[in-house]
C-alpha cells in the first residue's frame, strides 16, 4: 500500500531549451509534467510508496505520460486512459531569462472529467499523507468535488492533509479561487505556500498577519516560501526561518514548488523536524529550477543525502 496519495492532471510538456519567442525557435522538446504528477515523481525517486489517480486521453501523448509515471515507481492502479476527450498540454515560453510563460491546452480534457466516484476509499486506510493542490479544483465542477470528497474520506481515516495552493489564474477566476482554495487550507494540516499565494489568500501583505491568518487551528503548519529568500515556518505560534539553497543559475522556475512539497514530505516519512522538511524541500527546488523541464532536476536519495553532506550545513536561524 502506498503512504502518499495525489490525484490531479499531467500534461505533455512542449518547450525550447533557448530564450526568445517561441514561434521563431527551431526546436521545441516533448517533456511530462504537472503539479501533482511531479510531487509524486519527487517522492518516488526519494523510495517512498506513493499513489496517484488521473485521467489522460487515449493518444499519443497519454500513452508518454503513463509511459513516464511507470518509470519512476509510481503507483499507477487508478490511472485511467479514456477513448472521449483528449490529454492536455502545455507550451513553454522563455522570453527572457528572468520571464516565462507558459500557455495551456486543457479545457475539456480528459483529467477534468475526473469525479468524486473515481476516488478509491480503500487506499484512505492505510495513507499516511494526502496531497492535494489547487490546480484540480480549478479544473472543472467535478474536480472541485472529488477534492471535497478526498478531504472528508482523509479526516474520516485521520490521513494527514498536505495542502499546496499553487494557484494558476489562468484556470479560473479570482474570486472562486479565493473562496475554494481558502475552504481547503482550513481542512488543511500542513500549508506550503508561496509568498504572492498566501498574500492573496489572506489579503495581508505582512508575514505574520499572513500566517497568523492562514492558520484556522492551532494544529496546523504553515510554510510560506519566499523564492531566494529565507522559508518561513510557523507553528504553535512560534516563528522560524530557514535560509534558501542559493542558486546561481535559474534555468527553468516552473516546477520548484512541487519539488519543495516532495522534499517536506520526504522529511515528514522520516519522522524529521520540520526545519529538515524545509531543508530538503529547499533543496529539491533548488535542483529542479537549473534544468529544463519539470521534474528533470528531481534527485535520488543518494544524490540528496550527498548533496545535504557535501554543500549544506545547518541553516536554521532561530
Amino acid at each position: 500500500m502506498a503512504d502518499v496519495f495525489t490525484f490531479g492532471e499531467s500534461m505533455v510538456i512542449f518547450q525550447t531549451h533557448e530564450i526568445g519567442n517561441l514561434e521563431d525557435l527551431p526546436q521545441i522538446y516533448q517533456k511530462v509534467g504537472g503539479a501533482e504528477s511531479n510531487f509524486a515523481t519527487g517522492l518516488a525517486r526519494l523510495g517512498h510508496k506513493v499513489s496517484y489517480m488521473s485521467k489522460v486521453g487515449n493518444d499519443p501523448f497519454g500513452r508518454r505520460i503513463l509511459k513516464s509515471i511507470r518509470s519512476e515507481g509510481i503507483d499507477t492502479t487508478y490511472f485511467r486512459m479514456m477513448e472521449e476527450a483528449p490529454t492536455g498540454l502545455l507550451f513553454k515560453e522563455q522570453k527572457f531569462s528572468d520571464t516565462m510563460n507558459v500557455y495551456y491546452y486543457r479545457g475539456a480534457s480528459a483529467a477534468s472529467r475526473m469525479e468524486k466516484e473515481d476516488l478509491p476509499e480503500e487506499i484512505f486506510s492505510e495513507l499516511k499523507y494526502l496531497h492535494i493542490t489547487g490546480v484540480t479544483p480549478a479544473l472543472s465542477n467535478s474536480c472541485k468535488e472529488l477534492v471535497s470528497e478526498a478531504i472528508d474520506l482523509a479526516r474520516k481515516y485521520k490521513v494527514k492533509i498536505i495542502f499546496d495552493p499553487n494557484i494558476r489564474f489562468k484556470l479560473w477566476d479570482r474570486k472562486e479561487a479565493f473562496t475554494v482554495l481558502n475552504a481547503i487550507a482550513d481542512k488543511a494540516d500542513y500549508i506550503l505556500a508561496g509568498m504572492e499565494e498566501a498574500a492573496f489568500l489572506t489579503n495581508q501583505k505582512e508575514i505574520g498577519s499572513i500566517c497568523r491568518t492562514l492558520q484556522t487551528n492551532e494544529q496546523q503548519v504553515i510554510v510560506i516560501k519566499r523564492g531566494s529568500e529565507s522559508t518561513v515556518l510557523y507553528e504553535n505560534g512560534n516563528f522560524k526561518e530557514i535560509s534558501a539553497v542559493k542558486v546561481n543559475n535559474v534555468i527553468d522556475p516552473v516546477g520548484a514548488g512541487d519539488a519543495f512539497a516532495a522534499g517536506f514530505v520526504h522529511g515528514l516519512l522520516q519522522n524529521c523536524h520540520l526545519e529538515q522538511c524545509i531543508r530538503f524541500g529547499n533543496t529539491l527546488g533548488a535542483r529542479v529550477i537549473q534544468q529544463y523541464g519539470d521534474v528533470e532536476g528531481l534527485p535520488s536519495l543518494v544524490e540528496l543525502n550527498e548533496e545535504l553532506e557535501n554543500e549544506f550545513t545547518s541553516d536554521v536561524r532561530r
